[in-house]
């Protein structure tokens, strides 16, 4: 008999990957089955009882239910949830008339557009994945995710076209290119690729079917991150963890039948913490903002009565430092989710004067958006603020969909006693946790050591069972909600000839929650001001990295050399504002 030849071909990362969750997921089900007695064992899964978990099944719905319900405003613009679905099948159908597949990577560089809220359903109904840009990011981090993420298409706004233009002139292999030209914009930037947005979804079929989900925890999203390394990661979240994460947030807030949700937090972020899917569950209508301004948000929640909205502490903050003649006054409570730092008293005690209730949250990108929440206790709102403020600033207890949650021992994974005092690593497991890191199955492992998902911060845990961030083993900045990565920062300073030694810590900002703060050593002889630091990162990375305070001096080190971070992070405390 003649022995079959065995194929050389090899699986790409995404295939590997994905292929080794569904035989997980298969091994775990064939465990269960036959852990099962005898009795129930004939009972198995079959298309009368089991369905792949997918928040794409949201809108048919809610378009099925609800058709000429308003689902979508920008501007003065209306779409209604019969539309929203018809053009989201034709988006779908347009990429595949233009040879994008299953597992193909669609990336988008868009702010808070209705395009947007499409290509959360449209690129999954497709079977392609979702990559959402930060549209903060710099043209060589750009094209480094285009790259490393295998982008088939982009989809991105005029607005950006000066970082987008040159991160394409970079790539080897050119995606195509669909611009939105939004008429709402009216600055500068040119279109990019072949075709405008409206006009290739009208090149689509509004009944196209899509590709049925045949593996719930197949990649739907990929979104990059920034770590503790100069280049991002690429997260890989999947079908079962965003229809869980979505459901999580409709519980958690809860949110209710027919919300009016203004979009102020990104939906690059983390695709806008599930809240796309969220919304649309639940029949809502998605308010669009391009860009934050206390004056429009205020308009928008008195004219179209919103009711939730989420954000950075950097949102809160304008919102209470906005001018009187910009703010409008309404007659319900708005609803508002913050993350990235814990709001201070005065933050909420601004806001529930302005008509807002703030929820604290807590998550990360690996986590596909809120993992904790501050879960208010019946008695707290008797409490004097300061006292009220101090136990709403906390991280928190687990959302209602994640299966574990656990302050514990990186090493031994012993969780810490719960004295609000020892200091352990926040540890997290369930379905809401990411599928893994594309192209990295080192790191994959890494933050999956034990069978928990290893966050890096640490913190601790009251006797109520609330989890409190005590410090970020990586070192990571989070300025205005965003991540950056310290060692991108250094990496920059130190191309500057008159630098010797450098290091990046967080430095407390009111504003904007923490602001890059660099620490410089110059060599023996150079000279160089603080202007033109700042001017020489300003070159290499997005402004919102770019160190905004710098001082100049020989940088603490131990005995090996290794620069000690945490006497530099105590001086940046210090610092009087400047």
């Amino acid at each position: 008999m003649r022995k079959r030849k065995k194929s050389t071909r090899r699986k790409s990362p995404r295939q590997s990957q994905q292929a080794r969750a569904a035989k997980r997921a298969a091994s775990l089900r064939l465990a269960a089955r036959r852990a099962n007695n005898s009795l129930f064992a004939a009972l198995t899964p079959n298309p009368a009882n089991f369905a792949p978990l997918t928040p794409i099944s949201f809108l048919p719905r809610s378009a099925e239910i609800h058709p000429e319900r308003v689902a979508v405003i920008h501007g003065e613009r209306r779409v209604s949830y019969r539309q929203l679905h018809e053009r989201v099948r034709r988006l779908a159908s347009a990429l595949a008339r233009r040879g994008i597949g299953a597992g193909d990577t669609v990336s988008a560089m868009l702010p808070n557009v209705p395009a947007m809220i499409e290509a959360h359903f449209g690129v999954p109904l497709l079977g392609a994945v979702l990559n959402t840009i930060n549209t903060r990011l710099d043209a060589a981090t750009i094209a480094y995710v285009l790259e490393h993420g295998e982008a088939k298409a982009l989809i991105t706004d005029r607005e950006f076209a000066a970082q987008v233009g040159p991160a394409l002139a970079k790539l080897t292999r050119k995606p195509l290119v669909i611009d939105v030209d939004d008429p709402l914009y009216t600055g500068p930037g040119e279109r990019l690729g072949q075709i405008e947005y409206e006009n290739f979804i009208a090149s689509g079929d509004p009944a196209f079917a899509g590709k049925p989900v045949a593996d719930e925890s197949g990649a739907i999203a990929l979104n990059y991150t920034s770590g503790t390394t100069g280049n991002p990661k690429g997260v890989v979240y999947h079908h079962r963890g965003t229809f869980l994460e979505a459901v999580g947030n409709i519980m958690a807030w809860p949110l209710p039948p027919r919300p009016t949700y203004l979009w102020t937090l990104p939906m690059f972020h983390c695709n806008g913490w599930c809240f796309p899917w969220s919304v649309t569950a639940m029949g809502g209508t998605h308010v669009c903002l391009r860009k934050v301004d206390p004056a429009l948000i205020f308009s928008m929640i008195a004219e179209y009565g919103v009711t939730h909205m989420c954000g950075a502490p950097t949102v809160l903050n304008m919102l209470i430092s906005a001018p009187p003649e910009q703010r409008r006054k309404f007659n319900h409570i708005v609803d508002i989710q913050t993350g990235g730092s814990p709001p201070p008293a005065k933050v909420i005690k601004g806001m529930e004067e302005l008509g807002f209730r703030v929820t604290h949250i807590y998550g990360m990108t690996e986590l596909q958006g809120p993992s904790t929440l501050c879960v208010p206790q019946d008695d707290w709102s008797a409490m004097p603020l300061e006292e009220r403020a101090a136990l709403t600033a906390r991280q928190g207890v687990r959302y209602p969909v994640v299966e574990g949650h656990m302050v514990a021992d990186p090493k031994t994974l012993e969780p810490v006693p719960r004295d609000g005092k020892t200091i352990g690593e926040i540890m997290i497991r369930g379905n809401t946790v990411m599928l893994g890191y594309l192209k990295e199955p080192k790191a994959t492992a890494e933050a999956f050591r034990g069978g928990w998902m290893h966050s890096g911060d640490l913190a601790v845990e009251h006797p109520d069972r609330y989890v409190e961030i005590k410090d970020r083993a990586k070192d990571i900045i989070i300025s205005g909600g965003e991540n950056i990565s310290s060692v991108e920062v250094e990496i920059a300073l130190y191309r500057h000839p008159a630098v010797q030694l450098a290091a990046v810590v967080a430095r407390p900002d009111e504003k904007w929650g923490e602001t890059p703060c660099a620490f410089v050593q110059l060599r023996p002889g150079a000279s160089a001001t603080a202007e033109e630091i700042v001017a020489f990162c300003r070159e290499q990375l997005a402004h919102f990295k770019t160190p905004k305070t710098v001082v100049f001096g020989p940088l603490p080190t131990t005995a090996t050399g290794k620069i000690q971070k945490y006497v530099l992070r105590s001086q940046a405390r210090a610092i009087q504002d400047r």
